[in-house]
């Protein structure tokens, strides 16, 4: 037997006594009188730093003027209905609370709650920088806004740097590139100024990290150098594994191995997990990465990971917790145009949210309780008109974020009620 098979049977056996101890876990929630109280802390807790790739990208109507490019990839139209109802989108999968906008309060207080409740410890937001070209201005507009989110719930957040932005803008504008340098050092600053030092972020040895997609644009420890040169705590550059060596990366962070529009097969993905998880050493971190395939809608294909029925995700998912990372990050949220999406979806209902609450060890809460989240937030826009009942859903999401299921439960079914009365007397 190869040596990817052996790790992939490894894996196997992982997943296997990991269903054991969701068989237990079962029976142990049925014999309780009550529900669980909430605990952020728990027994037998898994001791890593678990976050989350999160796409703070999407604009839809009402909260935008229009369907933004991530929806639509100028061939999708959201106007467009189908038979049940759903809008023709940029995704194979469709959200379950329907194609939303990064910017809806509604929508950043269900995901960051869903996280909480998952067990997820915060995200890494996917950033643009701070220029003002294409959307770029309003991802970091949406990036601030979820923060305060993913603050109030009590979760970390880290910034995944797109140094592609700089490129076009460089392009689109004729910039050198010197003065490319530049602007990627005027980003740099503004993260330290106003999030690096935030006590919500992640750090390693008190230094933030940065991972950076790819990089794609600057490629060299030399430009790297010009770049961060001027911060006095130097944050800790994490790269994909092709480009630590020439970037001279602190880290390392995987990513779902697709390339030349192939279908990538589970040992494939295997090995490069293996090698990854090796890479690690006294100079180089190594942030696990956890998938659940790939399947994107792009005119031209990336390529493809089979998701084998959730198995996928099990899979890499137990092959990170058992690596000597401290930092694993589940690529991703909501990236719906690459088919790598964990949240809640019509096609595949809670699959991965409950996959992540039974991995990650804890005990406080139930499979029953992610469902609090979507309550509150179809309960919000059906209440819109309703100035009463807004005040006491206010009160319900106080409730999640302080951990008070109970008592959130209990008033979210008050709130139902009353629209069921109101409902009621208008027909």
């Amino acid at each position: 037997m190869g040596s990817s098979a052996v790790v992939l049977s490894s894996v196997r056996t992982l997943v296997f006594h990991r269903l054991m101890g969701r068989i237990a876990l079962w029976l142990g929630l049925c014999v309780q009188a009550c529900s669980p109280p909430f605990q952020p802390e728990s027994q037998g807790a898994l001791n890593k730093t678990v976050l989350v790739h999160y796409m703070p990208w999407y604009a839809a109507k009402p909260t935008s003027d229009a369907w933004g490019w991530h929806w639509t990839m100028g061939r999708f139209d959201p106007e467009r209905l189908d038979s049940a109802g759903r809008r023709e989108i940029a995704s194979h999968a469709y959200p379950l609370i329907g194609p939303y906008d990064s910017n809806d309060p509604h929508v950043l207080e269900y995901h960051v709650l869903l996280m909480k409740l998952a067990g997820i410890d915060g995200v890494v937001i996917d950033w643009y920088g701070t220029s003002t070209l294409h959307d770029y201005e309003t991802i970091h507009r949406n990036t601030a806004h979820l923060i305060e989110y993913v603050k109030k719930a009590g979760l970390q957040f880290a910034i995944c740097y797109e140094d592609r932005t700089v490129q076009n803008v460089a392009q689109e504008r004729g910039i050198a590139r010197q003065e490319a340098y530049r602007l990627a050092a005027r980003d740099m600053e503004w993260l330290r100024d106003m999030w690096f030092g935030d006590a919500a972020y992640v750090r390693i040895d008190g230094r933030p990290i940065l991972p950076v997609f790819g990089p794609i644009y600057f490629e060299t420890a030399g430009e790297w150098e010009q770049i961060l040169g001027g911060l006095s705590t130097r944050p800790l550059l994490y790269a994909l594994p092709h480009l630590v060596e020439s970037t001279r990366a602190d880290g390392v962070f995987g990513w779902p191995p697709v390339d030349g529009g192939r279908s990538i097969r589970p040992d494939r993905w295997v090995e490069y997990l293996t090698n990854l998880y090796t890479m690690g050493g006294d100079s180089t971190e190594v942030m696990a990465v956890a998938f659940p395939g790939f399947h994107d809608v792009y005119e031209t294909s990336y390529g493809h990971i089979d998701d084998r029925d959730g198995a996928t995700f099990d899979e890499t998912l137990a092959m990170a917790t058992a690596s000597a990372s401290t930092l694993v990050q589940i690529a991703t949220w909501n990236d719906h145009g690459e088919g790598t999406s964990i949240e809640p979806t019509v096609e595949f209902g809670y699959r991965y949210i409950e996959a992540l609450q039974d991995a990650l060890g804890k005990r406080a809460y139930a499979a029953e309780d992610l469902r609090l989240p979507e309550q509150l937030y179809t309960l919000r826009k059906r209440v819109a008109g309703v100035t009463a009942l807004r005040g006491e859903l206010e009160r319900a999401s106080e409730e999640l974020f302080a951990g008070k299921l109970a008592q959130a439960r209990r008033q979210l079914d008050y709130v139902a009620r009353q629209l069921a009365k109101i409902d009621g007397t208008t027909n």
